[in-house]
């Protein structure tokens, strides 16, 4: 399977997410100086991280029972990355239990949060193991994994699910289809929109951002579209029975649900968008050495098929693969390959591009207030 890498190079998937299996490991005592120093401090503080999202309410349990003596504090699990941003910046100058340690947020958020001097660098031990396109070469922000823009429907509502971004504005989904998120400031929905400009022909970036603004115009005027912030419940209780998702929220909600009601993951034919998301530590971190153990934690083996457990393609997938590490249940509950065959991983300027046309766009064009 070949796709385009962050670098616009078309890339088997084995060396985009392998890259090298080389690793620059720790040494053992370099981590327990690291634990004693966070156990030193007591606590983690976390934001935006729903246990639902790729495996993160194992991964954080798993910290836990690695690490005791550190207390997780988790904040505004629903938070989208601009609001992320907004938590660091607010307090700047507080050290209390409102100020996020750490950060998980869309590619595009990376660079800027550095650029503004949000981030301070911590390179995790396996550095030389994730793909250079997906971090900063300072170490101030690093992908850990990523998902490919899909439709989670509730077939119990709709038998007949859409199979691509064209089929949305059929009559027949009308007030079912929504966002994960609110496309003013949360990454997935604003990358939401860019697949559904590229869907329409929009090249990546700007141009396919005002053509997704302009397709969900389409959607809210057809009265298609419901401005809710999809998640589990609503799925299971119909107020939006087609959610525009990453793929492994539709896979996590699915096994959530166990089947009442049941939920089919669609990516569609025409688009299928890759989404990085990018971890750092807040320059600005209460705990600082809690934070920099979280991102040794979550780029480990375990913390990696944490992220595999959960649906999500990682920044080691492909070398933990090859070292006979990734069970084979484990892949066998991914989704099958074929289906990304043509998945596009946009670049870093045209996800900034997108972004300014999106959260800029969204009112004056679709004017609805989603929440």
């Amino acid at each position: 399977m070949t796709m385009k890498n962050l670098l616009g190079t078309t890339v088997s998937f084995a060396m985009l997410m392998s890259a090298t299996v080389a690793t620059t490991a720790a040494s053992a005592q370099t981590i327990d100086e690291l634990y004693a120093a966070a156990k030193e401090e007591g606590m983690l503080t976390t934001i935006a991280l729903p246990h639902d999202w790729c495996g993160y309410g194992g991964i954080i349990a798993d910290f836990k029972a690695k690490y005791p003596g550190i207390e997780v504090n988790e904040l505004n699990p629903d938070a989208g990355s601009a609001d992320e941003i907004e938590a660091v910046k607010a307090n700047k100058d507080n050290k209390g239990p409102q100020a996020p340690d750490v950060l998980d947020v869309g590619l595009a958020f990376g660079p800027s949060a550095q650029a503004e001097g949000l981030l301070q660098p911590h390179k995790v031990a396996v550095w030389e193991s994730i793909p250079d396109g997906i971090k900063d070469a300072d170490g101030h922000w690093y992908g850990a994994y990523y998902g490919v823009m899909g439709f989670a429907v509730n077939t119990d509502m709709v038998p007949n699910p859409p199979q691509d971004w064209a089929d949305l504005l059929k009559p027949e989904y009308a007030g079912m289809v929504s966002l994960a998120g609110d496309p003013r400031a949360s990454n997935q929905a604003i990358l939401a929109v860019l697949a559904a400009g590229m869907a329409m022909g929009g090249a990546p970036g700007e141009e396919a951002g005002q053509k997704g603004l302009e397709f969900f115009k389409q959607l809210n005027d057809a009265g298609n579209f419901v401005p809710v912030i999809g998640k589990a419940g609503t799925l299971a209780q119909g107020t939006t029975p087609i959610v525009i998702a990453w793929d492994y929220n539709g896979l996590s909600w699915n096994n959530a649900l166990a089947g009442n009601p049941p939920v089919e993951v669609v990516i569609p034919q025409s688009a299928a968008l890759a989404g990085v998301y990018v971890q750092a530590v807040s320059a600005f971190a209460p705990q600082p050495n809690a934070g920099k153990l979280w991102m040794e934690h979550i780029f480990s083996d375990e913390g990696q098929l944490g992220y595999i457990r959960g649906g999500c393609q990682t920044a080691r997938f492909g070398e933990l693969v090859a070292a006979g590490k990734v069970p084979q249940e484990m892949l066998d509950a991914m989704p099958p390959a074929e289906a990304y065959k043509n998945a596009y991983f946009p670049t870093l300027e045209e996800v900034d591009a997108n972004k300014v046309a999106v959260t800029g766009g969204w009112d004056a064009t679709v004017g609805a207030n989603v929440e």
